[in-house]
């Protein structure tokens, strides 16, 4: 069974890495990617890179939040967002982590500590921001992990999904608040195409998040990603009106450190052929980025964003069904009670 595993990962890791062919043997082949005309094209694309989708933007007098600032994606963004002016408040999983990160890029940036395995954690860093006294104009969910391991459980609940959803659903539901009393504000969730690719075929399996059946990690961080999708779409009709608008965005293939964890085979081989087709951190950082600032994304709401562009995603899937993502925050209320508001 561990062979089958090991073998349907690798597959999975060449087919990224190529651009996706394999994949197509997956089940996966009527899966098509278009523009969502309903929202405004950009002039950007795969290779554009944050300071690039960023040129020109003065954000001085504006606040960001960044999670998992202290590497990859995270570090680009924040590192771009201070360089046009924001104060950038950046999340590691410990306070020191987020220091050095924060200490070793130009501009105005404010460290704190974000566990998000740890529901506790999520709710201490949202009072935090809220104790500064700041409008919060962006915030970033960017932090995730893949772990390419056996079943592991945080409190009952699988962990990729804990960390890659729940947690960030605690601190966002935390500093709705103030956002919603400023009448404005940008949340952007980076999500996957993995949401669409890799999760389980029933979409979000609501009997298998706590272990009771088999276990897969592909298929796992395929649906914490897809729970990042539901979680922008149900919040985004939460939102309408308000000012604040939710976005879910697919960074790309991306050289980061997040497969740190996968099998030595794995890693060798994206050493090898990743380059060839993956983005850079720079590259990598250009949507989030690009969704949080644009002028030209003033009210977008419930978009999902490849390249730079809003885009939609046809065939077999659940990115878009709207009767999961209203399940999946019934499910995820329940999954945080008492750290949920």
């Amino acid at each position: 069974m561990a062979m089958k595993l090991q073998r349907r990962h690798f597959l999975g890791l060449a087919a990224a890495a190529a651009g996706s062919p394999l994949l197509a043997a997956c089940g996966d082949d009527e899966l098509k990617v278009s523009p969502d005309t309903r929202f405004p094209a950009g002039p950007f694309g795969a290779d554009s890179t944050a300071e690039e989708v960023t040129a020109g933007l003065d954000l001085a007098g504006r606040t960001a939040l960044v999670t998992g600032c202290n590497s990859g994606l995270g570090y680009e963004t924040m590192r771009v967002l201070a360089l046009r002016g924001a104060h950038v408040i950046g999340t590691g999983r410990t306070l020191e982590k987020a220091a050095k990160a924060c200490a070793s890029v130009a501009g105005n940036t404010t460290p704190l500590a974000l566990e998000l395995a740890e529901f506790e954690s999520a709710v201490a860093c949202a009072a935090a921001v809220r104790d500064m006294g700041v409008s919060l104009d962006m915030l970033i969910c960017n932090a995730g992990i893949n772990t390419f391991g056996e079943l592991e459980l945080v409190n009952g609940v699988e962990k990729i999904f804990v960390v890659n959803f729940l947690g960030h659903f605690v601190l966002v539901n935390r500093l709705l608040p103030m956002m919603l009393a400023a009448g404005s504000g940008r949340i952007v969730h980076v999500g996957s195409r993995s949401g669409y690719r890799q999760a389980p075929a029933v979409g979000i399996d609501f009997d298998n998040l706590r272990g009771e059946g088999a276990f897969d990690s592909w298929e796992a961080y395929g649906r914490s990603k897809l729970a990042n999708a539901l979680f922008s779409l149900a919040l985004a009709e939460r939102l309408a009106g308000t000012g604040v608008t939710s976005n879910v965005v697919h960074p790309g293939l991306v050289k980061t450190d997040i497969g740190r964890s996968a099998p030595a085979v794995f890693r060798v081989a994206f050493d090898l052929v990743g380059p060839l087709f993956a983005k850079t951190p720079a590259q990598g950082a250009a949507t989030q980025a690009y969704v949080a600032t644009s002028p030209g994304l003033e009210g977008v709401n419930g978009a999902y964003f490849e390249d730079c562009n809003p885009v939609i995603v046809s065939g077999d899937h659940h990115m878009f069904d709207r009767a999961m993502a209203e399940r999946l925050w019934q499910e995820a209320q329940e999954m945080t009670a008492g750290y949920f508001a």
